[in-house]
């Protein structure tokens, strides 16, 4: 039950990020301009999830000098990433039944207390186990903070701006890990890998404490009850799944391992649904699956599906070939990578700002094209390939995500009516997680199985993996294609009314 000062508080703040015209008793045109309120808000929550992303990626640079400190295996410190990303698998789908029961100030609180939490931990830790622990509480601030961001996005921003606010966001989405690993080598190129940690610790805390004073309640919680069985069929089915793909292609793995992963995470998957089925008739499901009764909802998200597939195998692929291919050093690879990330993310307003004049369709279409050409250009790679040849191939498919992911998450969450938005939010994030294992994981298996047959018929070791990297990315490059078909079939503009489909206030 929400206190007078509460309801207020909420009234006041959802009355001020509305336009004029859907506030009683006024009338007036659509503004232009969001509220200095509103964009406070915005702006707190998204450098946030900066933070929370970029130490996400910032990890990777560092395994080699945690494994010689720690005296860990590689396989062992993989699983700085590896748990990571499985936390992340498991509390997104649960963040939508969180953002239901608390208020919007409590969930950020939880967010960045446990980013911070996770942050000392790992700087403090003595050992391998502490540090794993650390990262395990750093993901499950991450795993609701960007469901947070996204929801409290479609409560304060009326449906005509919305496209240039998520290109907004989606500069932090891309930028972010571009950087991350530049950032952590500059660290590394200076101090121990522990200052990773150090010097994010004391910038997680500021945004918190500014977060505490200015990220107002937007929501009244509901008391949604936690089914018991929901939790562990989640974790089981997206945990398994993102577990099983993630180990796909390596040679260590008994093939048991992956087999016994992948058959829990379909089995647990498929009574997860089976659940969430039976209980949204009370409005009691984790995960309400009714966003999947919108067909624009449906078709967006197998389309982001695909689109999140190739970044991550893209962003997986494209060092192994310029290291072991085309024999560059890691500095070079790494400057070779940022500048796709950066073109991506200072595209992003640019393009929320071309979609909400003209849409979605317009803009998706064009874009998945130029990652096509792109996906052209990968498919002829060989050891003679010059370097700037994978460098405007990787510029290309950058140029054409660029165009496609805004479009693509403003799309999906409009789609849905109000009450929603936060399980849409967090179908969103489900899906990233699970499609970008999936998308490693067929780059990797084709990649790995080519070069294998290649290498079995005298090949060497780098016209081995050139030839399968040639496969991969044109086996990739055919899936690609359904995403231009499956484009032609997403609304013009943003189906702004759909059934129940209100703004909140």
């Amino acid at each position: 039950m929400k206190t007078p000062d509460a309801t207020a508080e909420l009234t006041e703040v959802a009355a001020a990020a509305l336009p004029a015209e859907a506030q009683p008793g006024l009338s007036a045109p659509p503004i232009d301009k969001l509220p200095a309120r509103t964009v406070t808000v915005l702006a707190v929550l998204m450098v946030g999830a900066f933070v929370v992303i970029l130490n996400e990626t910032a990890m990777n640079v560092a395994l080699s000098r945690i494994m010689t400190d720690l005296q860990v295996t590689e396989r062992t410190a993989q699983w700085l990433t590896t748990g990571f990303m499985l936390t992340m698998a498991v509390v997104i789908p649960i963040s939508g039944w969180l953002l239901q029961r608390l208020t919007t100030r409590q969930a950020f609180a939880l967010a960045m207390s446990l980013f911070a939490l996770g942050t000392a931990v790992a700087a403090l830790s003595p050992s391998f186990g502490p540090l794993l622990a650390g990262r395990i509480i750093q993901a499950s601030g991450t795993a609701i903070m960007m469901p947070l961001l996204m929801t409290t996005m479609m409560e304060l921003v009326p449906p005509h701006m919305r496209g240039r606010v998520m290109g907004t966001i989606s500069l932090v989405i891309a930028t972010a890990p571009a950087i991350g690993p530049t950032v952590s080598g500059v660290i590394l190129q200076f101090l121990p890998w522990r200052y990773v940690f150090v010097m994010v610790l004391p910038i997680a805390l500021t945004i918190l404490a500014v977060g505490l004073r200015l990220v107002p309640n937007l929501n009244e919680p509901r008391k949604v009850k936690l089914d018991g069985w929901s939790i562990p069929l989640a974790a089981g089915g997206f945990g398994g799944l993102v577990y099983g793909l993630s180990l796909v292609g390596n040679p260590l793995i008994p093939a048991w391992e992956l087999a016994l992963a992948l058959a829990v995470g379909t089995l647990s998957l498929a009574a997860f649904i089976v659940r969430q089925l039976l209980l949204q008739r009370t409005d009691d499901a984790l995960l309400d699956l009714r966003t999947f009764t919108y067909p624009t909802f449906t078709n967006a998200i197998a389309v982001m599906a695909i689109v999140m597939a190739v970044l991550f195998g893209s962003i997986i692929a494209t060092p192994l070939i310029l290291q072991q291919v085309l024999h560059l050093e890691p500095l070079a690879v790494g400057l070779m990578m940022l500048p796709g990330g950066l073109l991506m993310g200072l595209l992003g307003p640019v393009v929320g700002r071309l979609y909400d004049r003209v849409g979605a369709r317009t803009l998706l279409i064009p874009g998945a094209v130029v990652v096509a050409a792109a996906f052209a250009i990968f498919a002829t790679i060989s050891v003679t390939t010059p370097w700037w040849h994978i460098l405007t191939a990787n510029l290309l498919m950058s140029l054409g995500l660029a165009f496609m992911m805004t479009p693509l998450f403003t799309t999906t969450l409009s789609a849905l009516p109000h009450q929603l938005y936060s399980y849409g939010s967090a179908m969103v994030g489900t899906v990233q997680q699970v499609a970008g294992a999936a998308g490693t994981a067929l780059f990797v298996t084709i990649m790995a199985t080519v070069s294998a047959s290649a290498t079995a018929a005298g090949a060497g070791a780098a016209d081995a993996l050139a030839s399968g990297a040639r496969t991969a990315f044109l086996v990739v490059g055919l899936v690609w294609l359904l995403t231009i078909v499956a484009s032609a079939f997403l609304p013009k503009h943003d189906p702004d009314a759909v059934p129940g489909h209100t703004q909140a206030h």
